[in-house]
């Protein structure tokens, strides 16, 4: 095993990986050399000077240091839903990369829809060093409760402004107006949004200005103003599901046409809802693009397969790097701002509008 120019630096995992042994024994080489042998020591040793990796995070090992080795990970979202979500499980691919190269746990925290009875026991008693929050909204209890606690703390996402937190995610507003400008460019006029949730409790139609403005969920209320901002201000008609789901992007697919048959794009802030407002849209009869352009949000694996125009995002990258802003919570002296770059993917699924 050789560095490669421009490969990806590398890792405890990446060093396991190419001599064919565990991460526990490439851990033990540094921090317990006594544990293993002096050959599979020297292998291990001569592979990480010819990659040039340094051994373990010297910050991980003062986070470990006497305390329970495990992070709690909280979703306003029930289990079952966060780890069907694409985007979701991307990400804590990426963030359990990072923690298991620390020798780190990860505790799933369900606190349940923004709904109902609230679970900030849930994240006042968890036996944890440390949290990392997924897109929850402004004034979540869950948060504050663990902030309070003032354990390290990253925030991906959302909320963004006013944490006292670390925070990683993305400039929504600037990648959702390169959207729309897009759009703009092939002529697209007649604008709609199908959007996940604005606020804490169950609801499913439309969304006024004044209620995607107001959003507590500040990603998708970025996002639509980013997109009106690339659209040059043409007023946009907005459709709101209170789950991000398949099923709820084929459903506001039906109601934005029936109320507003002379639309032109359907711009859907998340690919799962993308695919199913083009599903629906094929069964009506429509062609995409040609009586319809659908546009999506995140770049999953399944928007290249169906030949989505979407926005994409480092997903896995952002779940690395929050887990890496955690472990490095103590050297920071005031909260941090990780902005990650976003790209806009044009596909088949975009077209300019009949004339």
């Amino acid at each position: 095993m050789t560095k490669t120019p421009g490969a990806p630096p590398p890792t405890l995992t990446s060093i396991a990986r190419s001599l064919g042994l565990s991460p526990a024994t490439i851990s033990n080489v540094y921090n317990h050399p006594e544990r293993v042998s002096d050959d599979v020591r020297e292998r291990v040793l001569a592979t990480a000077e010819a990659v040039g990796y340094a051994g373990p995070d010297a910050a991980a090992r003062r986070f470990r240091r006497g305390k329970s080795e495990t992070i709690g990970v909280v979703f306003t979202d029930e289990m079952p839903f966060a780890l069907a979500d694409p985007a979701s499980v991307a990400l804590l691919a990426g963030l359990s990369t990072t923690l298991q190269e620390a020798r780190l746990n990860l505790l799933l925290l369900p606190t349940g829809p923004p709904v109902g009875a609230s679970r900030v026991s849930n994240v006042m008693g968890a036996v944890v060093d440390g949290f990392v929050f997924y897109s929850v909204p402004e004034g979540d209890p869950h948060l504050d409760a663990a902030l309070r606690r003032r354990l390290p703390t990253v925030v991906v996402d959302e909320p963004r402004d006013g944490l006292t937190a670390d925070w990683v995610g993305l400039d929504d507003r600037a990648a959702a107006a390169e959207l729309g400008q897009h759009l703009a460019h092939l002529g697209h006029r007649k604008v709609g949004v199908i959007t996940s949730r604005l606020g804490r409790a169950r609801y499913n139609g439309p969304a006024d200005e004044d209620r995607w403005t107001q959003a507590v969920y500040s990603v998708q209320r970025n996002r639509i103003a980013g997109l009106r901002d690339g659209l040059g201000g043409v007023p946009l008609v907005v459709e709101e599901r209170f789950e991000n789901a398949v099923e709820s992007g084929a459903a506001a697919l039906q109601a934005l046409l029936q109320r507003h048959p002379d639309l032109t794009a359907i711009c859907c802030f998340g690919d799962v809802l993308a695919i199913g407002a083009l599903d629906a849209a094929r069964r009506q009869g429509l062609s995409v693009p040609g009586d319809l352009t659908i546009t999506g949000f995140d770049d999953i694996p399944e928007a290249g397969r169906v030949g989505l125009t979407t926005v994409s995002q480092p997903l896995v990258e952002k779940g690395r790097i929050a887990g890496e802003m955690l472990l490095s919570h103590a050297l920071a002296e005031t909260p941090r701002r990780r902005f990650l770059p976003t790209s806009l993917e044009v596909r088949a699924t975009s077209g300019p509008p009949r004339p």
